[in-house]
């Protein structure tokens, strides 16, 4: 048995960190929402994170399963806002939908926008079964589930009809960030889901 002491250089102690799957994931999700994750290879995101090729994959098994991490990532920070928004109008379904009409027309009218990740991952894999189609589904199902409570405490006749009619018009705004300015994209939002309301309450 050797009597030698094995050491861990501070390279190989960086390459093994916790901090280099937040690197990883990082680096990669700012690729793939400004590239597309088609067009990001595995050799380009290590160069960007400045990490071994090893340390990828010791994080992350696939491309596939890095692709997920992302789409887990942007449904979690998604998920956060839209709870800081709805716990400021706890006790007013209609305040609480325009509040979000506000903040997802502000991100949907931002400069350099590209819409919703979900969506534009969803777009590049057509297998149903794929990890990342698998995330983005759920993203939808969940965005939806939400909705149709905010509708049912409108008193909406068929809150599972406005639930769906307000994500198609989030959806909508999400891929349609070329129509909008800074100054219109919160104003149609909430003049269209206004009129979806009160469509649904007649």
């Amino acid at each position: 048995m050797s009597l030698v002491k094995k050491t861990t250089t501070p390279e190989k102690k960086a390459q093994t960190s916790p901090e280099v799957r937040s690197r990883v994931l990082e680096t990669a999700s700012e690729l793939f929402y400004r590239e597309g994750v088609r067009a990001v290879g595995v050799d380009m995101i290590v160069a960007e994170a400045g990490v071994a090729k090893t340390s990828l994959y010791r994080h992350f098994r696939t491309k596939d399963d890095l692709i997920a991490a992302f789409l887990q990532r942007e449904d979690e920070d998604f998920w956060r806002v839209w709870d800081e928004v709805a716990h400021g109008h706890a006790d007013n379904a209609e305040a609480e939908l325009e509040a979000h009409m506000g903040w997802i027309g502000e991100r949907a009218g931002r400069p350099g926008y590209r819409g919703c990740p979900q969506i534009n991952v969803a777009a590049e894999f057509p297998d149903p079964a794929h990890p990342a189609r698998t995330v983005a589904r759920m993203h939808k199902e969940e965005l939806r589930r939400r909705l149709k409570a905010i509708a049912e405490r409108l008193g909406a006749k068929r809150p599972e009809d406005l639930a769906l009619q307000l994500a198609v018009l989030v959806n909508g705004a999400f891929v349609s960030t070329t129509l909008f300015s800074p100054e219109n994209a919160v104003q149609t939002l909430l003049a269209m889901s206004r009129s979806l309301v009160a469509t649904a309450r007649a």
